[in-house]
C-alpha cells in the first residue's frame, strides 16, 4: 500500500518573484553602473589570474573527477579546465576570492561585487558554449550579459 503523492507545487513567495522579474525585466540605462560594472569585472578577472600563482589555489581547481573533460563545458579563465557549470562557477569564485585584493563596494549594502561573477560567467559561458554547439546564436544575445547581470544583482 503506498500514500498519495501530491505532486501540486506551492506559488513562489512573493519575494523571490519579484527578485526574478526585477533581474530579468529591469531595464538598466545608467552608464556609471555599466562602467562601474565593467571596472569590477577586469578587477575580478585579474585577482582571479594572479591566484593562479598561488600552489594552495590551484589544487582547490579542477573537476572533482581528475581527467574529467565536459563536452561544451564551462572553460575556467587561465587554466586548461573544461567543466559543468556547478563545478566551474566553484573554480572561477575560488580563484576571485582567494586573494581577497578585489574590489570593495561600500554602499547601502557593501560588499564584493565579484563574489557574484563566479556563478555569472559560468553560466554565461555554459549558455553561449552550448546555444553555439546546437547551431543557435551565442546566448548572450538571448540572455542578458554578464555585464548587466553583474549590474542587476550588485549595483542597482
Amino acid at each position: 500500500m503506498s500514500a498519495q503523492i501530491n505532486n501540486i507545487r506551492p506559488e513562489f513567495d512573493r519575494e523571490i518573484v519579484d527578485i526574478v522579474d526585477y533581474v530579468m525585466n529591469y531595464e538598466i540605462s545608467s552608464k556609471v553602473a555599466y562602467d562601474t560594472a565593467h571596472y569590477c569585472l577586469l578587477d575580478t578577472l585579474g585577482c582571479g589570474l594572479e591566484a593562479l600563482e598561488y600552489p594552495a589555489c590551484k589544487k582547490l581547481l579542477g573537476p572533482i573527477v581528475p581527467g574529467t573533460v565536459v563536452p561544451n563545458g564551462v572553460r575556467v579563465p587561465g587554466t586548461q579546465f573544461q567543466l559543468d557549470p556547478v563545478q566551474a562557477a566553484f573554480n572561477i569564485g575560488a580563484m576571485i576570492r582567494w586573494l581577497d585584493f578585489n574590489d570593495t563596494w561600500l554602499a547601502a549594502e557593501w560588499g564584493h561585487p565579484s563574489d557574484n561573477l563566479g556563478g555569472i560567467l559560468a553560466t554565461a559561458d555554459w549558455l553561449s558554449r552550448n546555444a553555439v554547439a546546437s547551431g543557435k546564436a551565442p546566448a548572450a544575445s538571448r540572455w542578458k550579459t554578464p555585464l548587466t547581470a553583474s549590474v542587476s544583482t550588485t549595483f542597482c
